[in-house]
């Protein structure tokens, strides 16, 4: 279960990256209460998740799903260029996670 809320936590935070871009500065008040409660979200689920999983390997696949949910988000949706030294730098990114998950005791 704790694995699934890191999942989760690490969505939620996509969710808030992506919503600081439409929160203008925070001048918008409903994309900003989106990201707030995005934020809120992801890490009431990070703390749950981390109960039981090491903080070391918890926070750094919980950036690394929101790195790479975001900047997934960003080639799709802001046309944001997806070179190949750029895949390359997501492609390590994600055998970091899955390795931490390889060699996690929990």
């Amino acid at each position: 279960m704790a694995w699934f809320l890191l999942v989760l936590a690490g969505l939620f935070e996509v969710g808030w990256a992506v919503g600081l871009k439409y929160t203008e500065g925070f001048t918008r008040p409903w994309p900003t209460v989106l990201t707030a409660a995005s934020m809120i979200v992801s890490l009431v689920l990070l703390g749950l998740a981390l109960r039981s999983i090491p903080l070391g390997t918890g926070y750094a696949i919980w950036t690394g799903i929101g790195t790479i949910g975001t900047v997934i988000f960003g080639i799709v949706y802001f046309a944001e260029p997806a070179t190949a030294v750029r895949l390359f730098c997501v492609l390590l990114i994600l055998s970091g996670i899955v390795g931490l998950k390889l060699v996690s005791t929990t």
